[in-house]
């Protein structure tokens, strides 16, 4: 009887040598997974006092930012003459500290920084000859995508029934269609840095009224943003230093960062 049950044991043994998976039988004990273990342990760790958002940032601490953003993404360090001109009070326009900076909140957030002109601003739609030029608008949104445009554009909605906002992605938007708009009175753009660079290249999209460029600091799902997608990125850089920052250094212009984003102290 004992050397039975010992055969049937040897049966079943060779059966299931024989039908197990090999990649199964060869694989190796990894030990503890360390990727897993690593964001674990960051996701416990107390947030860094070091760091505070725009929302809350003094427009020195802004202007610190954007500076900072520029120098590490065109590799350059600018000198203390070039950095002479660029004063927070004059470049930055601090938003109120009592109001989300959320994508809802933009057009209440603008009508406070244009004051008591705002309506006149933003809302008029009428050009007038020597003062009110084509295709010129008084305030620029910059964002990451044709889809946070859009989002960003509904905030203005009743600041826009009279004189439309331009759209200016390329997503769906033929540039010839947005040339014949900016034909008429514009008070409010918002698109993204390549298109905008290139109506201004064609001479459709004026600058000579703008007084306020946004430049909203949201993250898409992946976690990039304005400053850190690459090529969107570079494309906001060339538009910048082609267009914008001669008008920054003369007065012309107030940068908004719109939006929280973790910076140093």
């Amino acid at each position: 009887m004992g050397g039975g049950k010992q055969e049937k044991r040897s049966k079943r043994s060779r059966r299931t040598t024989k039908n197990e998976n090999p990649n199964k039988r060869k694989r190796i004990p990894l030990g503890p997974n360390r990727v897993l273990a690593k964001n674990e342990k960051k996701a416990k760790t107390k947030p860094d006092k070091n760091h505070i958002s725009l929302g809350v940032a003094t427009a020195a601490e802004q202007l610190s930012f954007f500076v900072d953003q520029y120098q590490s993404a065109n590799g350059v360090q600018l000198s203390a003459l070039e950095l002479e001109p660029i004063k927070a009070d004059k470049c930055i326009l601090e938003l109120s500290r009592g109001m989300d900076q959320s994508a809802s909140n933009l057009g209440e957030h603008m009508k406070a920084a244009f004051g008591s002109s705002w309506k006149e601003v933003l809302c008029e739609k009428q050009l007038l000859e020597g003062k009110i030029d084509p295709g010129s608008p008084a305030l620029l949104v910059i964002s990451l995508s044709a889809l946070r445009s859009l989002e960003l554009l509904r905030a203005f909605r009743d600041l826009t029934r009279e004189c439309y906002a331009a759209k200016l992605f390329s997503k769906h938007m033929k540039i010839e269609d947005q040339v014949a708009i900016l034909k008429n009175r514009v008070n409010i753009a918002c698109g993204t840095p390549s298109r905008i660079k290139k109506l201004i290249d064609v001479e459709a999209l004026e600058l000579s009224r703008l007084d306020v460029i946004v430049l909203d600091m949201h993250t898409d799902v992946k976690g990039y943003s304005l400053f850190t997608l690459p090529q969107v990125r570079d494309e906001l850089w060339d538009l910048y230093k082609c267009y914008l920052h001669p008008r920054l250094l003369q007065g012309d212009l107030r940068i908004c960062l719109y939006g929280p984003v973790p910076i140093s102290t």
